[in-house]
């Protein structure tokens, strides 16, 4: 038999990945959607003369690799992970193949039309997708080199250094990998044409991507990191970006393939995932710099106002029993510690601790400071925004001090139960009591008014029960 306990976490993890999952099978839907009709529409064509075009989306494409490999390195600065790393690596790599590689080469008259032009960007697309498996294979290690600013720039070039390097030596021994007089023709190439070890290359690297794909989306159902959750679907286009590349090899010139409108798929998927990642960063930066101005606040409050209104109440001890001021200033600075204490409590912790856990302290801090025995049980599975913990709070406080001061209770019970839909907070008091109609009549005392309103305000109620003689139950209900 299984316990309670496991059902939520179950359906929790079943959720994320439902989550993580949705995108990525976008991804390859609109992938196995897309290279279908490239294959079997007559209507929908494969490629398409536009060289301006094809020199946009190259520099749209270099400027997204190169904003996430940007943004990959300062994730890696800060968690020094590999996977960061070599997804950062190959990124780099995929920009140095991507921005005008084949035209520089091919102009330089390097190498015969159809060799160093086709190989050299082919080999780096080759590593680049090799990495960017790699980082999704390794997953969220921390094995990684301290220097990471030589490491994500300078094994990329190192890399694209020696490659060409290798290609060069052996230019003469190249294979044609395309014919690249048909870039002049009036209709792009037919399908599967190319030299065997292109059309190799090319699979390869979707394998690749589609590895990358699945690990990464699984990666991000267990991770919940919003980049992970968007490289599933980018990397899934990449894979049928090189799908269509094998089925229509690209000339690399005036020719915009079906192929690199996935491939800018993939950096578009990329972008949004950076965007998501740049919105969590400076949000979570932003809530720290809330929290550390909330914890100066307090300590100023701890360190300034309670310690003054400490010392006035010490102070007040050195006066005369029978003299009249002596239990006004004991009760007003007892009324000021608390409502100061309170105060550096909101400021100095968590919005999003659990309201069981807060009732919890604030019970021992009371305890401890009215010297009375506080009973305390709570329904941890009770839970409240920061307006209405704060609200609870402070009406806690209220009834327990009107409790030990004016009732003369030595013990309470402070109770947190669900009646259905409903919460109830109960805090019980064996004090002397009060008659409740004149206690709440006019004029009131500015502590029932005050929790009244609280209660009103969470939206719920306050119902006060007390006979002189037979202690006080406040009871506040939402």
């Amino acid at each position: 038999m299984h316990p309670p306990t496991v059902l939520p976490a179950v359906r929790s993890g079943d959720t994320r990945l439902r989550r993580a999952a949705g995108p990525t099978i976008a991804g390859w839907a609109v992938g196995i959607v897309g290279t279908g009709l490239v294959i079997w529409s007559p209507d929908v064509l494969f490629g398409y003369r536009s060289p301006s075009a094809h020199l946009v989306l190259d520099s749209v494409d270099a400027c997204v690799a190169l904003l996430v490999a940007y943004l990959l390195h300062g994730r890696f600065v800060r968690r020094r992970q590999l996977q960061d790393l070599l997804l950062a690596q190959g990124l780099v790599l995929l920009v140095i193949a991507g921005i005008g590689l084949a035209r520089t080469v091919e102009a330089t008259g390097l190498g015969p039309a159809g060799t160093l032009d086709v190989w050299v960007p082919l080999t780096l697309r080759l590593l680049g997708a090799a990495l960017v498996a790699a980082a999704a294979l390794v997953g969220p290690r921390r094995d990684a080199p301290s220097r990471s600013d030589l490491w994500v720039v300078g094994v990329p070039l190192v890399l694209a250094t020696v490659t060409f390097s290798a290609l060069w030596a052996v230019r003469s021994s190249l294979p044609v990998a395309l014919d690249r007089s048909e870039a002049l023709a009036e209709t792009p190439q037919a399908i599967l044409t190319g030299h065997p070890l292109l059309l190799a290359g090319q699979g390869v690297a979707a394998l690749c991507f589609f590895v990358a794909s699945l690990v990464f989306t699984a990666q991000a159902a267990e991770r919940e990191d919003s980049l992970l959750r968007w490289l599933g679907p980018a990397c899934a286009l990449a894979a049928f970006a090189r799908v269509n590349y094998v089925l229509f090899p690209s000339l690399y010139t005036d020719w915009l393939y079906a192929g690199d409108v996935f491939r800018t798929g993939f950096y578009l998927f990329l972008l949004v995932g950076a965007g998501r990642e740049i919105q969590e960063y400076w949000t979570a930066a932003s809530r720290t710099a809330v929290l550390e101005d909330r914890r100066r606040l307090a300590r100023e409050l701890h360190d300034g106002v309670v310690q003054e209104l400490s010392l006035i109440r010490m102070e007040s001890h050195a006066l005369p029993q029978e003299h009249p001021s002596r239990s006004r200033i004991m009760a007003a600075s007892d009324r000021g510690l608390d409502e100061a204490r309170a105060a550096v409590q909101a400021l100095g912790h968590d919005e999003d601790e659990a309201l069981g856990f807060t009732l919890h302290r604030t019970a021992r801090e009371l305890a401890q400071r009215y010297r009375v025995e506080l009973e305390v049980d709570v329904d941890d599975s009770i839970d409240a925004d920061g307006d209405q913990r704060h609200a609870i709070l402070r009406i806690t406080r209220e009834a327990v001090s009107n409790a030990v001061r004016h009732g003369h209770a030595g013990r309470l019970c402070l109770r947190l139960t669900r009646d259905g839909d409903r919460r109830r907070l109960v805090v019980r008091d064996d004090g002397d009591g009060f008659d409740v109609l004149r206690a709440t009549g006019a004029p009131a005392g500015y502590g029932l008014i005050s929790m009244r309103d609280r209660a009103r305000g969470l939206p719920g109620s306050l119902e006060i029960d007390s006979e002189p003689g037979r202690g006080s139950t406040v009871t506040v209900t939402w």
